[in-house]
């Protein structure tokens, strides 16, 4: 995406369940990331990305980049940085609940 010569998003699938490995243009990073080292985000496919993201806070983490939708084929991501400053990315795949 968006197309071949100008990738924005490049997608590797991975094992059985064809996990997902993507690299994603940094122009494309939450405002304020910092580039080089710790600057990729790991996202983790949930079921229900609200009810994961009302957890985390309740836990005492700290919205990072907002709940976001990507395109229209119901994909949403968001991260939260969790008390140790950690980044941490969740995602709603619709890929993945198609394989389950």
């Amino acid at each position: 995406m968006p197309d071949r010569e100008k990738p924005a998003y490049i997608e590797f699938r991975v094992g059985d369940d064809a996990d997902e490995f993507g690299i994603i243009d940094s122009q494309y990073a939450p405002e304020g990331m910092r580039p080089g080292p710790g600057g990729a985000i790991l996202y983790w496919h949930v079921d229900d990305i609200e009810k994961a993201l009302s957890r985390l806070k309740a836990l005492g983490a700290t919205e990072h980049d907002p709940l976001t939708k990507r395109g229209e084929t119901g994909f949403v991501t968001v991260s939260v940085l969790d008390p140790f400053g950690n980044i941490l990315g969740i995602m709603y795949n619709p890929h993945f609940v198609e394989l389950h």
